[in-house]
């Protein structure tokens, strides 16, 4: 109502005709840009003044189709209707954690996060009566307690990737490994784990590394952590660097790597075969590629510092601030059961669904 009694003030002082029709413009204009204001403000929704997050780094899905995220101010939960903050359970850190998957496991559904003070398991919901445990040299066989990255596969097993080299947990029992040899703790140390991820049939894992390229490691009928082989060391392969940010496995276990210098593709379980990568020049927003997911039709989402990329095998889109993002730096990537697309960046999230882009900060 004030604006409005301003222009109206203003237009009866104007006495000539080329300020009416200056003034009409200058009406025009302003609400217009009112318009658009409203409009961008309008894809932005608030996720709540007692959550002071900012930085998305990791997320996953539950059963109930609630999307879980590792913030800067702790642990986020969105329930599609609200934003919670889980920060009253005493046996659960709310700072530095690494990374988080979703399990139900015969304990029912819980939450693993890596935490850089062993590995934390914490039944869901999470709240101050939750169930927790952290597991760490003392009280297990981890081989480190710094946990970079975790990943679970079928039958309760758990792989904990840390600044030592990894572990795996199955059941109530801790796997010995075979590749301490081939890959001593101290190249763990110089090529620090970035991301794992599990095949599809969830035996073996895929272990990120920050310039020591990717590690497949195999669980075998002796409860065994084996057949351990590094990507980058097999040869003339088409992985575009051995700085690896991102891992995954689509429905179809292709296995896709982000890099800082674009994608790689690779089909099959011949390492030296079946290669494919992907940069700007093919349509990645950005070859530094920090997250990678998937739908069920077969849809790619490649999360880069500068914006997402939407892939169908044929075509890339791209969508940046320009389109609807809180932020072009996407850090993280997870599919929810319905289709939606969550995208956790340096300032907020982006759900992208149906071709739209929702904001929430």
């Amino acid at each position: 109502m004030r604006k409005n009694t301003i222009i109206s003030k203003f237009l009866r002082e104007i006495k000539t005709g080329g300020l009416k029709i200056l003034a009409v413009v200058f009406i025009f204009s302003a609400f217009f840009i009112q318009g658009i204001n409203a409009q961008s403000s309008g894809n932005i929704i608030p996720i709540g003044d007692d959550i002071a997050a900012k930085k998305f780094y990791s997320s996953t899905v539950d059963e109930d189709n609630t999307v879980w995220f590792l913030t800067d101010a702790g642990i986020v939960s969105f329930d599609g209707s609200k934003w919670s903050l889980h920060n009253k359970n005493r046996k659960v850190s709310s700072t530095d954690l690494k990374d988080v998957v979703y399990d139900f496991s015969s304990y029912g559904p819980e939450l693993w996060i890596a935490t850089p003070q062993g590995a934390t398991v914490v039944s869901v919901p999470v709240d101050a009566r939750s169930g927790a445990t952290t597991y760490y040299s003392e009280n297990s066989e981890l081989i480190s307690e710094n946990v970079l990255a975790v990943a679970v596969g079928k039958k309760e097993l758990r792989w904990f990737g840390t600044d030592k080299g990894i572990s795996a947990f199955r059941g109530r029992k801790w796997l010995t490994n075979n590749y301490s040899r081939r890959y001593p703790e101290g190249m763990f140390k110089d090529f620090p784990v970035t991301a794992m991820t599990t095949s599809i049939d969830g035996d073996s894992v895929y272990v990120a590394t920050m310039g020591g390229g990717v590690f497949r490691l195999y669980r075998n009928d002796v409860d065994a952590v084996s057949g351990a082989s590094d990507y980058a060391g097999w040869g003339p392969i088409l992985i575009p660097s051995d700085n690896v940010f991102s891992v995954h496995i689509s429905a179809d276990g292709v296995q896709w790597f982000g890099t800082d210098a674009g994608v790689g593709k690779h089909t099959g379980s011949n390492t030296l075969e079946g290669w494919e990568v992907f940069t700007t020049e093919e349509g990645l927003a950005d070859d530094v590629v920090q997250a990678i997911s998937s739908d069920k039709k077969g849809n790619m989402y490649f999360g880069t510092r500068n914006g997402l990329s939407v892939f169908d095998g044929t075509t890339w889109k791209t969508y940046r601030a320009e389109e609807g993002l809180v932020n072009n730096n996407i850090l993280t990537i997870t599919v929810d059961r319905k289709g939606a697309v969550w995208l956790g960046t340096e300032n907020g999230v982006s759900c992208y669904k149906n071709g739209t882009l929702t904001g929430y900060q």
